[in-house]
């Protein structure tokens, strides 16, 4: 493998795991952005950038997307600033003599001991090069950290391990069949069941078994998964006819990972441990794009061990995992955050409706709201989606006001009064009866205007 030779300051393209390369400038340190501008990152190895304007052609050749070309656009216009502010220096003398050169970085060789054993002891950050001109791009970083949140990089680059332990997987929606085809192409052991049995053709293709019931699955693997629709369906896969608890044998693992109450967990990891099992939930933040492109945020609670085990099926679904103690925790956690997404999107599609209404543009409206402290991604996308009207699901409607009654319960249980999910509940509610409930959570809107 061939040197690469970089300097603090050098405009390079970066190479994310499956995303396309993205241009970035090298830095020596973290600079952390808490105002209104969102500043994303990621590791990346230092074999994985190559020069910006010895690749260029290169690169725009291979890729065409829209932000893709404004960022190559930005990095265009602050090198001719650059160029710009040199020439205008020019011949006015420097007493201080030569300019010192840039700080080499340390180079990683095939050759090194530690890149030969896997270890991931030197890293590069890349950030937007939409920050360039603000100085917020690539960071050089030593790291030794071996726990699963530090080894969540790994993940992202796809220099994963796969456990040699065999994998179950049971039920391939939206989120399962975008975690299903990770673990697959990250080297795991995979069965597969799902209740419409066509689903699982397009994954026996990509190399996964078939496994004919949920019992044979559990039976058959070390560490089965299921994700879900709801608590009744994740209730069915345990306990129904021919459901997993019948598969299950002592040491055998389960892992929840459908977004349900409590009590559900509870009740599972009850049964699932009578019978010498381990459970483990493991609910996701995220959406199908995220499942996708393996970018999950895993919730995990219950059997330690079990979660240990799961470390590289984490990583190739997921850029994070956070263990939060007793089983339980993560759906109360789970649920939270999804009532919070939940009353967000409604407030959002009806600050759009209400644009409308008082002659404001929209589109206006949505500028400025993601040039501002509420600026996301997902406050872009959904507002794109309401503006196109394409409400093709990423995240079920259905779904997000199943998480919303599902809090509201457990506020009352714990006597927290939760007045604005209640009141966006009601607009899902009402989204639903417009025969919504099958569209993405943006479809919202549609309350607002019928």
């Amino acid at each position: 493998m061939a040197t690469v030779h970089l300097r603090i300051g050098d405009l390079v393209w970066g190479k994310l795991g499956r995303y396309p390369p993205w241009p970035g400038k090298v830095r020596s340190h973290i600079l952390w952005n808490r105002g209104p501008l969102c500043v994303c990152s990621a590791w990346i190895k230092v074999e994985q950038l190559k020069p910006y304007h010895a690749h260029k052609e290169e690169m725009i050749k291979i890729n065409k997307g829209k932000r893709f070309q404004q960022a190559v656009d930005a990095v265009e216009d602050f090198l001719k600033k650059a160029k710009g502010k040199e020439q205008n220096s020019d011949g006015k003398g420097d007493s201080k003599g030569k300019k010192t050169p840039n700080k080499p970085l340390k180079i990683l060789d095939e050759d090194d001991e530690d890149l030969s054993k896997g270890r991931w002891d030197f890293f590069i950050c890349l950030v937007p090069v939409s920050m360039i001109s603000k100085n917020l791009p690539l960071i050089v970083q030593v790291t030794g950290s071996t726990s699963i949140q530090a080894a969540d990089s790994t993940a992202i680059n796809g220099s994963i391990t796969p456990t040699d332990k065999r994998i179950g997987f049971l039920g391939l929606g939206l989120m399962g069949s975008g975690i299903v085809s990770n673990l697959l192409k990250m080297g795991h052991i995979v069965t597969v069941w799902n209740r419409t049995a066509e689903k699982c053709d397009l994954f026996i293709q990509e190399g996964a078994r078939l496994g004919r019931t949920p019992a044979e699955v559990a039976s058959m693997c070390d560490i089965t998964f299921s994700c879900v629709s709801d608590p009744k369906a994740a209730r069915d896969l345990v306990l129904g006819p021919s459901g997993v608890l019948q598969g299950i044998r002592p040491g055998k693992c389960y892992v929840e990972m459908s977004t349900v109450d409590p009590e559900t967990i509870t009740e599972l990891s009850q049964v699932i441990t009578s019978r010498g099992g381990r459970f483990l939930e493991a609910p996701v933040a995220g959406s199908q794009q995220l499942s996708n492109d393996g970018m999950l945020v895993i919730l995990a609670a219950g059997d330690r061990t079990v979660y240990e085990d799961c470390s590289s099926c984490f990583q190739a679904m997921g850029k994070t995992s956070f263990f939060l103690g007793e089983a339980g925790n993560a759906a109360r956690m789970m649920l939270i955050l999804n009532m919070v997404q939940g009353s967000f999107m409604a407030t959002i599609a009806e600050g759009l409706t209400l644009a409308q209404a008082t002659g404001q543009s929209q589109q206006t409206f949505l500028d400025i709201l993601c040039q501002g402290q509420m600026a996301s991604t997902f406050v872009d996308q959904k507002c794109q989606n309401i503006l196109q009207g394409n409400f093709k699901p990423d995240y079920y409607l259905k779904h997000i006001q199943k998480d919303l009654r599902l809090a509201i319960s457990m506020g009352d249980m714990a006597n927290h009064p939760t007045p604005m999910a209640a009141a966006a509940n009601e607009v899902y509610k009402r989204a639903k009866a417009l025969d919504q409930s099958d569209n993405d959570i943006s479809a919202v809107y549609r309350a607002y205007i019928h």
